[in-house]
């Protein structure tokens, strides 16, 4: 059997202690510490005391859904985040960060293949959630979930510093990728990437589906009829992370986002061609 590489152990003791209910006193100053060390803007969620533990204060919930344009152009951040890029699929090309390109074949897996040369000209978008953002995901527009694959693998961080230097990062790192179809029949790619400390990345449709786990081998699940509409929350990670999202060629313009800017789940970030 093979051996767990050492940012899946260190990410598994770290989920070990952040799911741990301590007494409820000592949880409070562990959660406060948190906050502060973090810069976490707590007025959008409940009060830090009323989580029982870190895990639990990481993938907090919003206390009331935010106001989004549900025009069925419009597509809007799955996430709080900060867009590290994005671009056009050139050559079955995308850039984990300026500079530092990797081919999506390697990202997606043998299950996609296929996609690679419907994917060429499309549209990505790199959205990193850092340890003090919102944690939970969402649709980004009115979309059927064709399938799931989990693809197992290391969890370096993501952060900048790491994005510059080591290539491959996103293909190295375990991910599960999401693919799913307008209504029009066109195809967008989200594919969530492992991290150091993120323990799990959760979909809520599915269970089985198990990250930083003993799984090996890759698993790939297909759906009939799943349909998930603009905002709905289907998962989240348990701590800061990276989603990449892959649009087909003709689904959406992103061209108005800026590297570096922050999104904020619900934000307008681009406009569908259908």
């Amino acid at each position: 059997m093979s051996r767990k590489h050492y940012t899946s152990v260190a990410s598994s003791l770290f989920g070990k202690f952040a799911n741990r209910e301590y007494p409820q006193p000592f949880q409070n100053m562990i959660n406060r510490a948190y906050v502060r060390s973090m810069g976490l803007d707590m007025s959008r969620f409940d009060t830090v005391e009323s989580y029982n533990s870190l895990n639990k204060l990481f993938t907090r919930a919003l206390k009331a859904m935010p106001e989004f344009d549900k025009n069925d152009d419009v597509v809007i951040s799955p996430v709080d985040a900060l867009i590290t890029d994005h671009g056009k699929v050139s050559q079955g090309k995308a850039y984990q960060i300026k500079g530092m390109s990797y081919d999506i074949e390697g990202l997606l897996g043998a299950n996609y293949v296929q996609d690679v040369k419907l994917l060429e000209s499309g549209s990505f978008v790199n959205f990193y959630l850092s340890p003090k953002d919102y944690h939970r995901y969402h649709m980004p527009f009115d979309l059927q979930v064709l399938s799931t694959t989990h693809i197992p693998g290391k969890l370096y961080p993501v952060n900048i510093p790491l994005l510059k230097n080591k290539p491959n990062l996103f293909i190295e790192n375990e991910r599960v990728v999401l693919e799913c179809m307008a209504k029009d029949g066109k195809k967008l790619f989200m594919v969530l990437v492992g991290a150091l400390n993120v323990g799990k990345m959760k979909l809520n449709f599915d269970d089985r589906i198990q990250t930083n786990a003993s799984a090996i081998e890759t698993t790939h699940y297909k759906y009939d009829d799943l349909h998930l509409t603009k905002g709905e929350m289907f998962g989240w990670f348990e701590m800061g992370s990276t989603i990449v999202l892959f649009a087909q060629n003709g689904f959406a313009d992103f061209d108005d986002l800026q590297i570096g800017q922050k999104v904020t789940f619900g934000d307008t970030i681009g406009k569908a061609v259908c």
